[in-house]
C-alpha cells in the first residue's frame, strides 16, 4: 500500500461564524508520498485555501489533516514539516541569494557549517551554483523562482507546496520552469502539492490532478483520466476547451451525434447524453466526403495551426486544424468527422 504524504479526511473550511458559507465543503483526498498532486480549478473554487490548510496557514473548521501519518490538524506552520513556494517568490531584496536560501535554517538555529552545506546542495539542485553573492534584483524571473524553490528545499520538508508558482513568468519560461519543477520532484522523490488554474500546466507536471469546483472535489485521477474520461460537464469543459453537444447512445452502444455515429471510449447506457469534444479532435475534409457538412465562417492562422469556426447542423463549432497547407476561406464548405478516441461522453 502506498504511504500517504498528505491526507485530508472530510475537511471543511468557513470564514466567519457558524452560519457563514463553506469555502471548502467536506473534501477527502490523498497525496501519495513521493508524488506530485495538482489541485486545479477556477478562481474561488477553494484550491488555495486547501493548500494553505496543508501549510498550517489556515485552520480547518472541521475534519482532519495528516502529514506522513501524523495528525497535524491543529498544529501551526512551524510544527509541521512543510515548505511553501509562493506566487510572488517573497524573496528578501536586501539579502544575497545565499542569505535568502539560508534564512529558514538561520532562524531555526542550525549551525553555520551545516547551514552552508545544505544551502549549497539546495542551490546546486536548482542550478544556482555560483550565484551565492547575487542580489534578487540582479536575477531574472526564472532565477528568482529557483531561489524560492531552493529556500524551500533547504529545509528538507516532508511536503513541498507550490501556490501558482509560474503565473508571474512569460510563456516560454513557464514551460521550462514547469519541466524543471517536475524533474526536481522526480529526481529527489519529493512529495508535492501544487496549485494552479492552468490546465496545461497541471497535465504537464502531475501524477494526480484534483479538480475543485465551488469547494468540492469534482473529480480526481491521473492526467489522462481527467482529460480522456471526465465524469461531469464541468470537468469535461474545464480540462481543455471542450464544447458540449447533445447526443444519444443507441441500443448497440454507438453514439449518435447529429449525422455522425461513433464508438466511445467508455461504454454508456442507452439514452440521451452530452458529448465533450475538444477543438483539436475534429477532422476537416473537403465538401462531399462522408461526415457532417459545414461552412467555414471564421479563420485564423496561428503559425503551426489554423483556428476555424464551422457552421453545422449541431451549431457553430470551434476547430483547431494542423493542416496549414490548406488555405481555408470563409464560405468554404467542408465535411467534419470524429475519431472514436477523443470524444468524452457524460450523462445529461
Amino acid at each position: 500500500m502506498t504511504q500517504a504524504g498528505v491526507e485530508f479526511k472530510n475537511v471543511i473550511k468557513r470564514y466567519g461564524g457558524s452560519k457563514s458559507d463553506l469555502v471548502v465543503k467536506g473534501i477527502s483526498f490523498t497525496v501519495p508520498k513521493g508524488t506530485l498532486t495538482t489541485i486545479l480549478g477556477p478562481s474561488g473554487c477553494g484550491k488555495t485555501t486547501t493548500l494553505r490548510m496543508i501549510a498550517g496557514l489556515e485552520t480547518p473548521s472541521g475534519g482532519e489533516i495528516f502529514i506522513d501519518g501524523k495528525n497535524v490538524t491543529h498544529l501551526g506552520p512551524a510544527e509541521r514539516n512543510v515548505s511553501m513556494v509562493f506566487q510572488s517568490y517573497a524573496l528578501f531584496p536586501h539579502m544575497t541569494v545565499a542569505e535568502n536560501v539560508c534564512y529558514g535554517l538561520s532562524v531555526s538555529g542550525v549551525k553555520a557549517d551545516e547551514m552552508h552545506d545544505r544551502a549549497q546542495r539546495a542551490m546546486q539542485a536548482v542550478g544556482l551554483s555560483g550565484y551565492d553573492e547575487r542580489m534578487p534584483s540582479e536575477l531574472s524571473g526564472g532565477q528568482q523562482q529557483r531561489v524560492a524553490v531552493a529556500r524551500a528545499l533547504v529545509l528538507e520538508p516532508a511536503v513541498l507546496l507550490f501556490d501558482e508558482p509560474l503565473s508571474n513568468l512569460d510563456a516560454r519560461l513557464r514551460r521550462s520552469m514547469r519541466e524543471e519543477i517536475r524533474s526536481l520532484q522526480q529526481r529527489l522523490g519529493l512529495t508535492v502539492a501544487y496549485v494552479t488554474h492552468d490546465q496545461s500546466e497541471a497535465l504537464a507536471v502531475s501524477d494526480q490532478i484534483i479538480v475543485m469546483d465551488h469547494g468540492v472535489i469534482a473529480q480526481a485521477g491521473s492526467p489522462s483520466d481527467l482529460y480522456e474520461r471526465p465524469q461531469s460537464e464541468f470537468v469535461a469543459g474545464f480540462m481543455g476547451e471542450a464544447m458540449l453537444f447533445r447526443g444519444e447512445v443507441l441500443a448497440n452502444g454507438e453514439l449518435l451525434l447529429g449525422p455522425l455515429r461513433l464508438r466511445t471510449a467508455r461504454p454508456m447506457p442507452q439514452g440521451p447524453v452530452k458529448a465533450a469534444i475538444r477543438p483539436e479532435t475534429w477532422r476537416v475534409g473537403p465538401a462531399g466526403d462522408a461526415g457532417m457538412a459545414g461552412t467555414v465562417s471564421k479563420t485564423a492562422y496561428l503559425g503551426s495551426f489554423f483556428e476555424l469556426t464551422v457552421e453545422t447542423s449541431l451549431g457553430s463549432i470551434f476547430i483547431v486544424s494542423p493542416d496549414i497547407d490548406h488555405a481555408w476561406r470563409v464560405g468554404e464548405t467542408v465535411s467534419l468527422n470524429l475519431p472514436d478516441r477523443g470524444v468524452s461522453v457524460v450523462p445529461v
